[in-house]
């Protein structure tokens, strides 16, 4: 505010001592011009020969006189002095040459300086035309005084003005701050306050408070996944560890093939469970997931998957079918479809790709029960799983459709569920298409 007032200052002192100058400047110039005409008119009258006695002027501020080589009073005008010239010594040189004199109007009877405008008129005679020049700077300095009065108190006028519509457009930021400072990394969400105005502060109020709830529903989801992830480790942690604590207390001839079995599956769970909390810490970070992109040919990607799986129907397309990604990514999507689909089938899973419009579609289908319209957009949450997939041997993790919908969001694309005909559920995934 005080750097703005300090310009304000600058900028209007500038401007003032600019218009003076030009101010002066223009009367100067229209007094030369005419004491100029007049003395123009006069030598005309003399070459003439008609020019009268006294010589006739506009205005009680003008006095003519008509001078010789020397320096006698030829002509004059009324209240000039017929005498003595109003020029002395020097100066009549000077005007001789044709320069303008200024002089202290006390010698014309005028009050304030005179300007002196010379005219060589030929035989000799040079016109001397006294234009008076204290009318002129008296208004010169009314102005200045005006300016001198006037900037003061119109920069104060604009101190307050600006002080004030400032401080009312800072209110709304000051009230942002201060609510931005009572926001705390508790649980309970935070707000900005959000001004009545419907101007830049108000958008940028509710911009934030968007954030902020985006912020609120990322660290509820990301605290529901630490819970979820702790509790999903727990189980098979805890059954190995009584399955341990058991083995302490078998006698020697125990059937321990068997008991490693057991053990192993929970390791296997165990692993894959870490397997997925990897993937999808890697799939949260759009960072690492841009940089692993390459060219991918989907047919020969599902060709080399589908025989890993004997029982998925699938037969290799013979064009190509090429997108923007990771392939490693996509083969763990495409597999937790097919090994999804294979756990509820009844009979055969099938696998297919291929163009629909601008994107290139897998599909995944199966025979098996399906799942119901409202469960479909549930199952891609984390950690969720139907009633039927809560067994430890049959049901996953949760978190294999979890992956499936964050490696196509990633590529850019898209992942629905819809029903199978005649029965069961067909899983698409569509990818963008790789320009040639």
């Amino acid at each position: 505010m005080l750097l703005g007032v300090l310009g304000l200052t600058v900028g209007l002192a500038i401007g003032g001592i600019t218009l003076i100058g030009a101010l002066g400047f223009a009367l100067n110039r229209t007094a030369d011009a005419e004491a100029a005409k007049t003395a123009q008119a006069v030598v005309a009258l003399i070459r003439e020969d008609v020019l009268p006695n006294p010589v006739p002027v506009a205005g009680t501020d003008v006095r003519v006189q008509v001078v010789d080589a020397q320096g006698r009073v030829r002509n004059s005008s009324i209240g000039a002095d017929r005498l003595i010239p109003m020029l002395h010594g020097d100066e009549l040189a000077r005007a001789a040459g044709g320069q303008r004199v200024l002089i202290d109007g006390v010698r014309l009877g005028i009050e304030g300086p005179v300007l002196v405008v010379p005219a060589d008129a030929g035989d000799g005679l040079t016109v001397l035309v006294g234009k008076s020049m204290g009318d002129l700077y008296q208004s010169a300095a009314y102005v200045r005084t005006a300016l001198l009065v006037a900037f003061p108190l119109l920069v104060a006028v604009l101190a307050i003005v600006g002080w004030r519509v400032v401080g009312a457009t800072l209110r709304p930021v000051e009230a942002l701050r201060r609510g931005a400072e009572e926001i705390t990394g508790g649980g309970r969400a935070g707000r900005l306050p959000v001004p009545a105005s419907r101007d830049e502060i108000h958008r940028l109020a509710v911009t934030l408070n968007d954030m902020l709830s985006r912020l609120d529903a990322a660290r509820a989801r990301q605290r529901a996944f630490v819970a979820d992830a702790a509790h999903e480790l727990r189980s098979p942690l805890a059954s190995m560890r009584v399955q341990l604590e058991v083995a302490q207390r078998l006698p020697g001839d125990t059937d321990w093939p068997a008991f490693v079995d057991d053990l192993m599956l929970d390791a296997d769970r165990l692993s894959r469970l870490v397997d997925d909390l990897l993937l999808l810490a890697r799939a949260d970070d759009s960072a690492e997931a841009a940089r692993r992109t390459a060219p991918v040919e989907l047919a020969e990607l599902l060709t080399d998957l589908a025989a890993r799986y004997p029982a998925v129907v699938f037969t290799p397309p013979a064009e190509q079918y090429w997108t923007d990604g990771d392939a490693d990514a996509l083969r763990r999507a495409v597999s937790n479809l097919l090994d999804n689909a294979g756990r509820h089938a009844r009979s055969a899973v099938t696998l297919t790709v291929g163009t629909d419009r601008d994107r290139h579609l897998i599909a995944v289908t199966d025979d098996g029960p399906g799942i119901p319209a409202a469960d479909r957009e549930r199952v891609f949450d984390r950690f969720t799983r139907l009633d039927d997939a809560r067994a430890r041997d049959a049901g996953g993790s949760g978190l294999g459709l979890a992956i499936v919908r964050e490696v196509v969001r990633l590529h850019h694309g898209t992942i629905t569920l819809a029903d199978a005909t005649p029965a069961g559920l067909r899983a698409e995934i569509r990818l963008p298409v790789l320009p040639e």
